[in-house]
């Protein structure tokens, strides 16, 4: 593992790193390896969102034309389904009952 060394901090950052730590029940040090994790994670985070925005922008880009689906055209489509796979089962001696 490595080590790492700041230097120049002023004194009131480092007493609010003491007091936080104490808050946490850590030491010193673990509060500040838990404080380095936590930004680096954040960035991963960030990171993560970002792509997944773009993800979703590049879909609405390709799917513009298209125009938005009338809820009771999938309604209706969803219950045509339905009815189909009913009729068929009773069709094939699948009645169920």
């Amino acid at each position: 593992m490595a080590t790492l060394t700041v230097r120049n901090l002023e004194d009131d950052v480092v007493s609010q790193l003491r007091v936080r730590a104490a808050e946490h029940g850590r030491s010193a040090e673990a509060e500040h390896r838990e404080i380095l994790h936590a930004a680096v994670a954040g960035d991963d985070q960030l990171a993560a969102r970002r792509q997944a925005a773009d993800r979703l922008a590049d879909f609405r880009r390709r799917t513009a034309r298209r125009g938005p689906a009338c809820a009771t055209e999938l309604l209706s489509e969803a219950r045509s389904g339905r009815l189909r796979a009913l009729t068929r089962d009773e069709h094939e001696g699948g009645g169920g009952a």
